[in-house]
């Protein structure tokens, strides 16, 4: 078994850091500003990207990485808040697909006008173009990317 050397370690614990900061900036800011949390603005934006076909809870938990039980609590909060709707789903009576209505739309939006500069902040404000370009090339290297875009 191979152990990891200390640039490697360095590293690792430099891009955990990075991650839980950016995080952490995002999240504080949707707080501050009396919006949900950056889950159910992913949770809205795949299912906005679904479009009128809808998308089953499975390739939503897939598309997220989120396990299925918070999921499925998330998704019960914001049915109830109003930002999506749950159908039956024609080929499988049991199934279902999730739909963004109008509310979750708007209330996407609202969030982004939040999050997009938060991730400026955490993120563009810290670096150059340069930096970014090459930065999102490494990190598309370790989730084997092809585009890193």
């Amino acid at each position: 078994m191979a152990i990891p050397d200390s640039t490697t370690i360095n590293a690792w614990t430099r891009l955990l850091r990075a991650h839980n900061h950016a995080l952490a900036t995002v999240e504080a800011k949707l707080k501050n500003s009396g919006m949900p949390q950056l889950a159910w603005y992913d949770v809205m934006l795949e299912l906005e990207r679904s479009g009128v076909s809808g998308i089953r809870p499975y390739e939503l938990q897939a598309k997220l990485l989120l396990a299925q039980y918070g999921l499925s609590r998330l998704l019960n909060r914001m049915e109830k808040a109003g930002y999506l709707r749950r159908d039956l789903c024609i080929d499988d009576g049991r199934g279902q697909l999730l739909f963004i209505t109008g509310k979750g739309k708007t209330m996407r939006k609202r969030m982004w006008e939040i999050y997009g500069p938060a991730i400026k902040e955490a993120v563009g404000d810290n670096l150059s173009q340069l930096e970014m370009i090459k930065l999102s090339e490494i990190l598309g290297k370790l989730i084997k990317e092809k585009n890193a875009n």
